[in-house]
């Protein structure tokens, strides 16, 4: 299985909905999914794969892109938070203040950026009690920690994304579900996989803010720009729930879920339960 299939715990999440044997060992994936939300083709820039292997998308859109870029083989099955969300249902907490995802770097590439002044302009709109959600990449920078527990916030991280087969944490989307689901309001500096998670849950969502700069960034699909373009609806310090979790239901193809066997049969688990272990 590509490495990144396991990105996030998604091929658990996967094999959990499918009721496979064994969930906690996924069986190898014959395809590459799609690991994060983006308005490309859902694979991430420069990502190296066998002509012909099918694309396992998140939604029709994403579908549609990638085909006309020249993918194919490419099959829209819904997002693993999306079946997540329908594997846990939400017990009725009540949801207080915001939880905030700065824009990240990851092993290749930095963000540059002003964290206080990010800070700053979050404490001026944000009412209630704020969790800011650091990505493993800035968590284990001190100095970017402080500046958040200085200014009076929870500061939290979901877990550690993995990489090339080691160090996947298959609780991470099960910990980013529980919190979303607390908050009141979910809030990014970027247009971003979380916002989109948190609509879903039902939270108010809005972008604002410097959207920082990623090193060396790939504008290919047209980066910061065509994303407030595109999706203008979530950008501003407030947002219409209904119209923007109306996008976030397509954007992460949560109307067109496949049945567990299925999607058995899309990503190649077929094969009887007791031999999936």
């Amino acid at each position: 299985m590509h490495h990144a299939n396991y990105y996030y715990g998604h091929a658990h999440v996967l094999a959990r909905y499918c009721g496979l044997a064994d969930p906690t060992h996924p069986p190898r994936m014959l395809g590459y999914l799609q690991h994060g939300w983006n308005i490309g083709d859902g694979l991430a820039p420069g990502v190296p794969f066998v002509d012909g292997s099918p694309l396992f998308v998140w939604s029709e859109e994403t579908r549609r892109r990638a085909v006309s870029q020249g993918r194919r083989n490419v099959v829209a099955i819904g997002s693993p938070f999306a079946y997540l969300h329908e594997l846990e249902p939400a017990t009725g907490e009540e949801r207080e203040g915001t939880i905030f995802y700065p824009f990240h770097g990851w092993e290749g590439q930095q963000v540059m950026g002003d964290h206080q002044r990010l800070i700053d302009e979050v404490r001026s709109v944000e009412e209630g009690p704020v969790t800011v959600c650091l990505y493993w990449n800035e968590h284990r920078v001190r100095a970017i920690r402080k500046l958040y527990e200085r200014a009076g916030f929870r500061v939290i991280c979901h877990g550690y994304r993995g990489f090339w087969w080691r160090d996947h944490d298959r609780e991470f989307l099960i910990r980013q579900l529980g919190e979303l689901r607390r908050h009141r309001r979910v809030v990014s500096n970027r247009l971003c996989s979380a916002i989109w998670y948190g609509l879903l849950t039902g939270a108010d969502a809005a972008v604002y803010g410097d959207p920082m700069v990623l090193e060396d960034g790939d504008l290919t699909f047209g980066g910061e720009p065509r994303l407030r373009r595109q999706w203008p609806e979530v950008y501003g310090y407030t947002t219409d729930r209904e119209s923007c979790r109306a996008l976030a239901r397509r954007e992460l193809g949560a109307d067109n879920l496949a049945r567990p066997a299925e999607l058995r049969s899309v990503l190649g688990w077929a094969e009887p339960l007791e031999r999936c272990a």
